[in-house]
């Protein structure tokens, strides 16, 4: 979806977010989605007796879709980090535009099957017990979203430290010791912006030793 049509749409169907604002929460019911235009938005979940941070949306992702897809509450709570402009659709003004604008209606389509398959994706690194694993299935995933090639040895990821520990729900300061290690055993090259793996058919095999059996 281009930003002329973003801005085209926004004036009716746009709504803006105060950073701190809580867009919706964790076990709320909802019937509606948003597909952000500017700004971040930050993804939480309750685990246990803390609160983990799962993402951080940017321009051009949606969250809340499972609302229109599925009756059911909301499985996380979504937080503005930045102002936030986005696009607000229900049940009913989706509907609207799934029969009157079928070229935005499968260009939805598409952003949803994209965002159910990162939460899959996802959820996959969430579900290994071992943090060894987690971080080396996060090096894939971000090497499945981004290559273009078939390329196994060295991949380069614009991706912090910090990113890496979101997308594992694990605290910053682990996630660093499992980076030092592997930054030892010479498998990384660890920069403040990006992360530059040697081999990278080196974390797949780390991959699948860890992760258990379905």
């Amino acid at each position: 979806m281009n930003d002329a049509m973003l801005e085209a749409m926004f004036d009716k169907f746009g709504k803006v977010f105060q950073p701190n604002e809580i867009l919706f929460c964790e076990y709320e019911p909802g019937n509606d989605f948003f597909l952000i235009k500017e700004g971040k938005v930050k993804i939480t979940k309750t685990v246990g007796s803390s609160v983990k941070t799962l993402d951080v949306l940017e321009s051009g992702d949606i969250l809340g879709e499972m609302a229109i897809l599925e009756e059911q509450p909301r499985s996380a709570t979504a937080i503005a980090v930045t102002e936030v402009k986005a696009l607000n659709f229900n049940r009913a003004n989706f509907e609207m535009l799934m029969t009157k604008n079928p070229a935005l209606a499968m260009k939805l389509l598409n952003i949803f099957s994209i965002r159910i398959y990162d939460a899959k994706r996802r959820l996959m690194i969430l579900l290994m017990d071992d943090i060894l694993g987690k971080v080396a299935d996060v090096f894939l995933m971000l090497h499945e979203k981004n290559s273009n090639s078939d390329n196994f040895h060295e991949v380069i990821l614009n991706t912090t430290v910090e990113d890496v520990a979101n997308w594992c729900a694990q605290p910053v300061g682990e996630v660093q010791k499992v980076l030092n290690q592997y930054v030892k055993n010479g498998k990384i090259d660890l920069y403040s912006d990006k992360i530059i793996i040697h081999n990278i058919n080196d974390f797949q095999r780390i991959v699948n030793q860890k992760r258990k059996p379905n």
